[in-house]
């Protein structure tokens, strides 16, 4: 009998991503704080939270695969979440035009049977085109990028603001790195294609 699969996820965009592999799988809510905690690396809280994710749906589901995943934007010291606001949408871009910006995605597979985790990070190298602002006005002014950290869709419109993408897998940069999970999946035994 197939092992269920969850989505500790309420994104659209890991939803969408997930659905490419052709697999049944529900979705469930976390209900995580998201907060980095203090002195942690960008890479550290995505990880962390990726499993947190995991680890808070697992009760619901005593015997299913459970995949977490989080994503931690940072340049320098500066981290980029979610932008919420428009004007917190121009704020990001601004300060991260001209610069590349990390994109730390983290990714957890938890079988909630045996407790066993896999956690892995993928890590995006992005290099946002020197923006002036009323390309900045313009491209928020056609999508809508309120719900994503870096104020951008590299899937869509947002490709328009980048000058680069280096990584192992460019779904991880939309928040599910699906190279790496598919690794997961085939440790846990389920077969894939």
């Amino acid at each position: 009998m197939a092992r269920r699969v969850i989505l500790a996820s309420t994104s659209p965009f890991r939803r969408e991503l997930l659905a490419r592999l052709l697999i049944p799988f529900e979705t469930a809510d976390p209900e995580t704080d998201e907060s980095a905690l203090a002195g942690e690396a960008p890479e550290s809280t995505a990880k962390r939270l990726a499993e947190a994710k995991a680890r808070a749906v697992a009760a619901r589901y005593p015997d299913a695969l459970i995949i977490g995943s989080d994503q931690v934007a940072a340049s320098d010291s500066r981290r980029f979440g979610k932008p919420g606001s428009r004007e917190n949408a121009i704020d990001q871009l601004r300060l991260m035009r001209g610069k590349e910006v990390i994109f730390h995605t983290g990714l957890c597979l938890l079988d909630s049977a045996t407790n066993r985790a896999q956690v892995c990070c993928i890590d995006t190298h992005v290099g946002f085109r020197d923006l002036s602002d009323a390309e900045i006005e313009s491209y928020l002014d056609k999508e809508d990028a309120l719900n994503c950290a870096g104020s951008a869709k590299s899937e869509a419109l947002g490709i328009s603001l980048l000058s680069y993408l280096r990584g192992d897998d460019p779904n991880a940069l939309i928040g599910l790195p699906l190279i790496a999970l598919c690794n997961m999946l085939r440790a846990e035994g389920l077969a894939l294609p």
